[in-house]
């Protein structure tokens, strides 16, 4: 989505937002100020360009959204903003949610400059919401490799590449119904099918695999009781070089073995 270099950039820019922000002595700043933070945070990290693109004090319905990110006429998410020194709440939520849902902006930001929460705005009956991912620069296990992971979907770069479309895909591909309707694809019941008679030597029907995986589902099981699988590590490919020799010492020539 971003280039190696846009990357690097937004990487020292979210080092320097925590540095410059969250790592000194304030604790106590008011939301004013904490929208001063939110300024730095939108432009010089996620790289939107200032009254433009970030439209500031968006009014909708007689109310007003703290922010509103917009590019080419596309209002692409909201920001409600929060003082720095409140942990964001369930109504600190509703409020944000309300404002998109009544002016069709399907993403939302909450924040108090130290947490951001990112939520996908879902218009239904009743509307309702995903949180997607969020980023606590205070937080004892907070990674900022994975954050730089997470933040770069909102990255306005990657915005224009439709990065939220695919951001909602990826989330949604891995709902743990979706997941769970896939167990029961003619393919997966096949293959347990085939597995379950290798191992114990009897045949099962299609109803029985069923109503197992049935089980599997609806029921709580002991994480500690299964037995999972341990996933082998992918093999590096060897770089051949002119004279089809691996150029890594100690690895061994594949030429000679057949395709699989």
């Amino acid at each position: 989505m971003l280039t190696p270099s846009k990357r690097a950039k937004l990487n020292d820019a979210l080092k320097k937002y925590s540095k410059k922000y969250l790592h000194g002595k304030m604790t106590e700043l008011d939301e004013s100020g904490t929208r001063l933070m939110i300024n730095a945070f939108l432009s010089e990290v996620l790289g939107y360009a200032p009254i433009e693109e970030i439209k500031t004090e968006y009014m909708i319905k007689g109310t007003y959204a703290d922010y509103v990110v917009q590019l080419k006429g596309t209002r692409h998410f909201l920001v409600e903003v929060k003082a720095l020194s409140l942990n964001l709440s369930e109504a600190h939520l509703r409020q944000a949610i309300n404002y998109g849902a009544n002016e069709g902006i399907e993403w939302a930001l909450l924040t108090n400059g130290r947490q951001f929460q990112f939520y996908k705005i879902l218009f239904e009956k009743p509307i309702s919401e995903r949180l997607i991912f969020e980023v606590d620069f205070t937080a004892e296990d907070f990674n900022m490799k994975e954050a730089h992971e997470e933040l770069i979907f909102f990255h306005r770069d990657a915005v224009l590449k439709n990065s939220l479309a695919n951001l909602w895909s990826r989330y949604t591909a891995l709902d743990p119904v979706g997941i769970a309707g896939l167990l029961f694809s003619p393919h997966v019941v096949t293959f347990l099918k085939k597995e379950l008679k290798a191992k114990h030597d009897t045949k099962f029907e299609d109803d029985e695999i069923i109503e197992a995986l049935t089980e599997v589902i609806c029921n709580e099981i002991p994480f500690e009781k299964l037995k999972i699988p341990k996933l082998k590590p992918a093999k590096k490919k060897v770089k051949v070089s002119a004279d089809n020799a691996p150029t890594d010492k100690g690895t061994t020539d594949t030429s000679s073995e057949p395709n699989l």
